[in-house]
């Protein structure tokens, strides 16, 4: 496989196979940080689709002053924060079940154990459900995807001192919603 860089190059100049491999380098990613952030599966795939359909147009005004993957959250998320506002999401249980679901059994883990853990899965999922956008952002990119707080607040446009202060409340926020909630 080419390096990112030879990828985009090529894309550039019209390859769209080479379009094609940046997306399989990112789209996981993406998708996983897009459904934690919509909180909704068939959502955060049509942001996704939607997402590199925009970054393949605009692929030329890419600066390369930050990661391609950067630059292509934050189209993502652009393109997330417009679905929220012009929409109000509701998640059916199905969906509910779909979203913490996912997650691979541990074969050591007896089955109560198991439920405990979907338990706190959907709860800690609930607790970010509450947050606004800004909360909710800086969370899933600090705590989900690993962000530091320069690429966060490169993504998001805003401080990193915002960043900070955001991550803060953000967290004493879910401490406060999961109060309640057992430890294993």
């Amino acid at each position: 496989m080419k390096h990112e860089s030879q990828l985009i190059n090529a894309a550039t100049r019209g390859d769209a196979n080479a379009f094609g491999q940046l997306v399989s380098l990112y789209q996981d990613r993406l998708y996983t940080a897009v459904v934690h952030v919509i909180g909704c599966h068939n959502e955060a795939e049509d942001v996704v689709q939607e997402a590199f359909v925009q970054a393949y147009l605009k692929l030329k005004t890419f600066r390369r002053n930050s990661t391609f993957y950067t630059w292509l959250y934050r189209i993502a998320f652009n393109k997330a924060m417009s679905r929220r506002r012009s929409q109000k999401l509701t998640l059916s249980m199905d969906e509910g079940r779909e979203l913490t679901g996912n997650d691979p059994l541990d074969p050591q883990a007896q089955p109560a154990d198991e439920m405990v853990r979907q338990e706190k899965v959907q709860q800690v999922q609930a607790a970010l459900g509450t947050l606004s956008e800004e909360f909710r952002a800086v969370m899933v990119l600090r705590e989900l995807e690993g962000c530091d707080y320069d690429m966060i607040a490169e993504i998001l446009e805003i401080s990193i001192g915002t960043v900070r202060s955001r991550l803060h409340r953000a967290r004493s926020l879910m401490r406060e919603q999961l109060k309640g909630v057992r430890q294993i």
